[in-house]
C-alpha cells in the first residue's frame, strides 16, 4: 500500500474541518498551502507544513 500525505486542518485551526489527503506529496503540499493561505490567511513553507501539520499515513 502506498504512503499518503494528510493534513487535517482541525489540528491547526480548531474550527476548520478541511482535510487534504494525497499519495503525491507535492500535491498535498500545494493543496495545504493554498487552503491555509486562502482560508486562514497564513503562509507556510513545505518545511513548516512537514514539521507541524502534514502526516504520513
Amino acid at each position: 500500500m502506498a504512503e499518503a500525505y494528510k493534513l487535517d486542518c482541525e489540528a491547526a485551526e480548531a474550527d476548520c474541518r478541511f482535510i487534504v489527503q494525497s499519495e503525491n506529496e507535492e500535491e498535498a503540499f500545494d493543496l495545504a498551502r493554498k487552503h491555509m493561505s486562502e482560508v486562514h490567511g497564513k503562509d507556510y513553507t513545505d518545511d513548516e507544513l512537514r514539521a507541524d501539520h502534514l502526516q504520513t499515513v
